[in-house]
């Protein structure tokens, strides 16, 4: 009988260690929590990516799970993301890192000491959560739900670009629609409207009209770059942001969260109202934005 024992306990251990070495998808696993949704930590991740080095990648599969590719030294780690909501303001991060080229012997050496690879790690993720926090510091979102996206006649410059180059369309286009506008006496009737016309956060694109919303009248400019459209009244949810127009997406994740714990379908399409012009500076945290994601119509 012991003998039978023996042979179970040597079996399940040798699987074990099969497992460990070979199977086991990460050599090191770091945890932590950070007081922000996923969309907001994903975004940051992408931001966070450009001050390490130029061949860092991020690949996107959820909110909640994505890999990032590091080059460090002379080969590449991965680290594969696990984001668990805890609630609307606090998430639990988990983070696999893998060496693919060193991963048998840093199996082997990480029970047993505390080497360079797993110092590093921890290094390079408390360096992000500072990075995280310096970030969570620059901004606001208050979720304020039900409400109406307004109606209103626009002229608009469509852009297309990637999304964290959003205010970037904006600035660029900035003077050039106003001061057509102006020109040609146009009365305007509201603060400048972002309309996004397409979301696409895997491939990281986002279309969108930059508009200023005017009086409708016979003698508007004619201009290729320039085209006149109306933004029609309908149920949205209703965000605030205040910080920097760059990263007012994060409004756009706060209201998605939103909409996924009340149940409430949306079209991913936020509509942006800014009421501060970034070119006069000041506290960005004072700089307001309203968001709204529209709510799908029953069919």
């Amino acid at each position: 009988m012991m003998r039978k024992i023996s042979i179970l306990v040597l079996t399940l251990v040798v699987f074990a260690l099969l497992w460990y070495l070979f199977l086991k998808p990460q050599d090191y696993q770091v945890n932590f929590k950070a007081k922000t949704i996923p969309g907001t930590i994903y975004e940051t991740v992408k931001a966070w990516n450009k001050t390490l080095n130029d061949s860092a990648t991020v690949s996107y599969e959820s909110l909640t799970h994505f890999q990032q590719n590091l080059a460090i030294n002379d080969s590449v780690h991965i680290y594969e993301w696990d984001i668990t909501p805890i609630n609307d303001s606090l998430s639990q991060i988990k983070v696999n890192i893998k060496d693919p080229d060193n991963s048998f012997a840093n199996k082997i050496k990480v029970p047993f000491s505390d080497t360079d690879f797993e110092k590093g790690s921890r290094k390079r993720l408390l360096d992000f959560k500072q990075f995280l926090n310096d970030h969570l510091d620059d901004f606001k979102v208050s979720v304020i739900g039900d409400d109406s996206l307004f109606t209103s006649y626009c002229a608009c410059i469509p852009i297309k670009t990637e999304q964290k180059y959003k205010a970037s369309g904006i600035m660029a286009n900035y003077s050039f629609i106003s001061s057509i506008l102006v020109e040609n006496q146009v009365e305007m009737n509201g603060p400048p409207i972002l309309e996004v016309v397409d979301w696409n956060i895997k491939a990281d694109s986002l279309s969108y009209n930059f508009c200023y919303p005017i009086i409708r009248s016979e003698k508007l400019p004619q201009h290729p770059d320039l085209i006149y459209k109306r933004i029609n009244i309908k149920k949205a949810l209703k965000a605030i942001y205040n910080g920097n127009y760059i990263t007012s997406d994060r409004a756009w994740y706060a209201l998605l969260n939103y909409a996924e714990k009340n149940d409430i379908p949306v079209e991913r399409k936020p509509v942006e109202i800014f009421f501060n012009n970034p070119n006069m500076g000041g506290n960005e945290l004072t700089w307001k934005t309203e968001v709204y994601m529209p709510i799908k119509e029953s069919e």
